[in-house]
């Protein structure tokens, strides 16, 4: 038995006839990228750490409750869409509480907002969305151009953001780490395609 199953891993591996057969960079021949920068000194190069953070913080399954915290960030296995990105940046060295609030309050006209609110305006959709376009490098929407989504990037949406995923679909179009609802079971998803308007796509400089 052993070794039919073992037969059945090797010609799933190349011929990739399993729905849930997720492939990599590697596959397409795209190279990986690597930010020249590490914001918390940790060894790990920011663009690689924020991907890493997004998948751990989404392997605690969080559920999806929208709360305000006295230091910001969540501390109850509870959150939005918006902390998927906040908490991974926050671990890879990019406080968005301070960073966001600190651009609000030097340009509010920016953000259309006329007293900032430190602990929650740096978990809104729209927010991120206005720090990002300011603060981060903006690239392709265009889910064909497979080679310049990276993991460890992010997607905005019109209600909703993610980190970009290093697993692809069959044609090489990135999946998406997110967290979207309370019935969610599974947060790494292949929805890039799914219909929704893409509104942005950011890397972190």
């Amino acid at each position: 038995a052993s070794a039919t199953v073992f037969g059945f891993y090797l010609m799933n591996r190349h011929f990739h006839f399993l729905a849930d057969y997720k492939y990599d960079n590697s596959d397409f021949g795209i190279e990986t990228y690597r930010s020249s920068s590490d914001a918390d000194k940790d060894g790990i190069d920011d663009q690689t750490d924020i991907l890493r953070n997004a998948r751990a913080y989404l392997s605690t399954r969080p559920q999806y409750k929208s709360e305000i915290y006295d230091a910001g960030y969540p501390d109850d296995n509870n959150g939005v869409c918006t902390d998927v990105v906040g908490i991974a940046m926050r671990d890879a060295g990019y406080d968005l509480r301070t960073l966001v609030y600190g651009d609000m309050t030097a340009d509010p006209d920016a953000y259309g907002i006329a007293n900032p609110e430190i602990n929650i305006d740096f978990r809104r959709v729209p927010n991120l969305n206005v720090y990002f376009k300011r603060h981060a490098i903006s690239l392709t929407i265009d889910v064909t151009d497979i080679s310049q989504w990276q993991g460890g990037d992010i997607v905005v949406y019109a209600h909703h953001i993610g980190v970009i995923s290093d697993k692809r679909d069959k044609d090489g179009v990135p999946y998406v780490l997110h967290h979207s609802g309370e019935k969610q079971i599974i947060f790494e998803q292949d929805i890039l395609r799914d219909g929704s308007v893409i509104l942005a796509h950011y890397r972190i400089s």
